[in-house]
């Protein structure tokens, strides 16, 4: 766990840290363990990394990602093409590898690792929509990766390209109807059947993730993109016990990438590296300073984003443990110079992490787009079901940059069927009244009716974000929309005169009220 601790605080992505531990337990190391069976290796990879786009599609918030889909398509196809094509000329050329070898590497390099990606922006405030971007990405682009790589791993001639085309838009379109359709089933089937113990509910998120997985590759289409679209539907279905299940699956994607690290790194020959130290730093220089920003720059053409996010784009394509795994495919394959190409793929993803990881924050404060992460401060709610009254318990923590802080709590306007109930504070709980003023750091305890839960949380989502003034200053329940217009059947004259009360009140104290 020493390990998780130095990768959070220095930036790097947690990779680096376990190969490192694998190199040493394996050949060459201090126990010297005898491990190049790249098969097993490639298996055990595809599992974790199955974990992995899991857990990051639970984390995704589709309101960020919606938006950035279409930016994030392009990059996984149109992206995909410029980066091998140019990856590839530039090994062939300036390494001297063959025209095989080199396709292999420019394409297993293409795929921007989603380990690598979630473990560093999580951590970098940037804006949502670049966020949004390159997580799409990252979930997006290893299956058009996986299809070239087996084409060029193939002995014989390569497929034509118009039919690699044709079998990487096959197999997405597959792969996203399988994933859509197992997320939209498995959230619709955990909301409505109260399972016997709340420690199911993880279990059960992730069962389904991974079935979408085995769904989609069993059809002949990207599992790769089932299990990252259904674990995002699931992510945003306001399921049961959701902090539970974030924490489940967090873990689990710590163990996965712990794991799959360790593996890789037994199974790389440290002094086999030499030879091959400089072939896979120039192959990798091509791939950062020519590749990376071609490949951004010529996708996102359709889209007017501002040149500094997509420069922070290209220099935050992040490479992990996937290219690594898919670099097993041709030494399974019994490809000619398969080995070099391993060894060449593994210098470079750890060379380049190094510098690119520890370096974003940097940039992103240089290039002036980085935001303070007080303002981006989510309000923590968990929802435990009551089947039997048809009621909801939300349970709200207010975190220290929610502008929740000030408000009273008769100013959250709850929809009626909806209130709260009990706050704890400083280890303390009490009952507030409706003039108690709420603080940083309050833990809220909400009962609501089952009709009007989602307007709740809504609301206090709003609250969070904007205020007590949240839908008459710009931020509601429908994008803008206020409380009234979000609920007809509510007085607009009462809300219009709440509001009114509020900004006298602010324009005579001038600001929020102490505690009662």
């Amino acid at each position: 766990m020493a390990a998780v601790r130095i990768s959070s605080r220095s930036g790097l992505p947690s990779l680096l840290l376990y190969l490192g531990i694998g190199v040493v337990m394996g050949q060459d190391g201090i126990f010297d363990v005898k491990f190049d069976n790249a098969e097993l290796t490639q298996v055990i990879g595809y599992a974790a990394l199955v974990v992995i786009l899991a857990e990051g599609g639970l984390g995704t918030k589709w309101k960020e990602i919606r938006p950035a889909l279409p930016a994030a398509a392009m990059l996984s196809l149109v992206g995909v093409a410029v980066s091998v094509g140019v990856t590839a000329a530039g090994a062939h050329y300036l390494v001297g590898l063959d025209w095989r070898q080199a396709l292999i590497i420019g394409a297993v390099v293409s795929s921007t690792d989603a380990a690598a990606v979630f473990s560093v922006l999580r951590k970098v405030p940037l804006p949502a929509r670049v966020t949004g971007v390159l997580e799409a990405e990252s979930g997006f682009n290893d299956a058009p990766v996986v299809i070239l790589v087996v084409a060029f791993s193939t002995r014989g001639p390569v497929d034509s390209w118009y039919v690699l085309v044709g079998e990487i838009a096959l197999e997405l379109a597959i792969g996203a109807a399988v994933g859509i359709a197992v997320g939209w089933l498995g959230s619709f089937g955990l909301r409505h059947v109260a399972l016997p113990a709340s420690g199911l509910y993880p279990i059960a998120v992730m069962a389904i993730a991974v079935s979408a997985y085995a769904a989609g590759a069993l059809v002949h289409g990207s599992g790769f993109l089932a299990v990252y679209l259904a674990a995002m539907i699931l992510g945003n279905a306001k399921l049961p016990h959701w902090p539970a299940t974030r924490g489940f699956a967090d873990g689990l994607g710590w163990l996965a990438q712990i794991g799959m690290f360790v593996l890789l790194g037994l199974l790389v020959t440290p002094h086999d590296l030499i030879d091959d130290f400089w072939p896979a730093v120039v192959v990798g220089l091509v791939l950062t300073v020519v590749a990376r920003p071609l490949e951004v720059f010529i996708s996102l053409l359709p889209f007017r984003l501002p040149w500094q996010e997509k420069a922070l784009m290209s220099w935050a394509g992040l490479r992990g443990a996937v290219p690594i795994i898919l670099a097993t495919i041709p030494m399974v394959s019994g490809i000619e110079g398969s080995t070099r190409v391993f060894n060449i793929v593994f210098v470079l993803v750890v060379v380049y992490t190094l510098i690119q990881g520890p370096t974003l924050p940097w940039l992103a404060k240089a290039l002036k787009i980085s935001e303070d992460p007080s303002e981006t401060a989510d309000l923590g709610i968990e929802s435990a079901p009551l089947e039997r009254l048809r009621g909801h318990l939300l349970s709200v923590a207010i975190p220290g940059g929610s502008k929740m802080h000030g408000v009273e709590v008769g100013e959250l306007r709850l929809p009626a069927g909806a209130a709260v109930t009990l706050v704890v504070r400083d280890g303390k709980s009490f009952v507030p009244a409706p003039s108690t003023v709420l603080r940083r750091g309050d833990e809220l305890l909400v009962v609501t009716t089952d009709p009007v839960r989602d307007a709740a949380e809504e609301r206090l989502r709003a609250v969070g974000e904007g205020g007590k003034l949240a839908g008459w200053l710009g931020t509601g329940a429908k994008d803008g929309e206020s409380p009234a217009a979000s609920h007809p059947k509510q007085d607009r004259r009462h809300e219009l005169a709440h509001a009114l009360k509020a900004v006298t009140r602010l324009g005579r104290t001038g600001g929020p009220k102490a505690h009662r």
